[in-house]
């Protein structure tokens, strides 16, 4: 049988990949430098790269660590960022 994904992997995909998006937007339509923190901060939330987490630093990736950076990170990103301004000239 095989092991099903739980709501939290889904979602720590799902919430990468959309970091993941906004670090390569940023890279295209902003400045390189804040895409490529975008890029390294979205391995944070996928399941594969907070399993090799877990491994090297010896306790995973807190869940309200996470949830405080994706919301510092969202509210950074389309209120102070040129982002926001670049995709309402879109």
């Amino acid at each position: 049988m095989r092991n099903r994904p739980s709501i939290g992997d889904i979602g720590g995909w799902l919430f990468g990949l959309l970091l993941l998006i906004v670090g390569i937007l940023n890279m295209v339509l902003v400045h390189p430098v804040p895409g490529v923190a975008y890029l390294l901060i979205s391995l944070v939330y996928f399941p594969p790269a907070n399993a090799y987490f877990r491994r090297k630093l010896g306790f995973p990736v807190p869940l309200i660590l996470k949830i405080i950076l994706g919301v510092v990170l969202f509210l950074f990103t389309f209120g102070v960022s040129d982002l926001g301004d670049m995709i309402d000239k879109l």
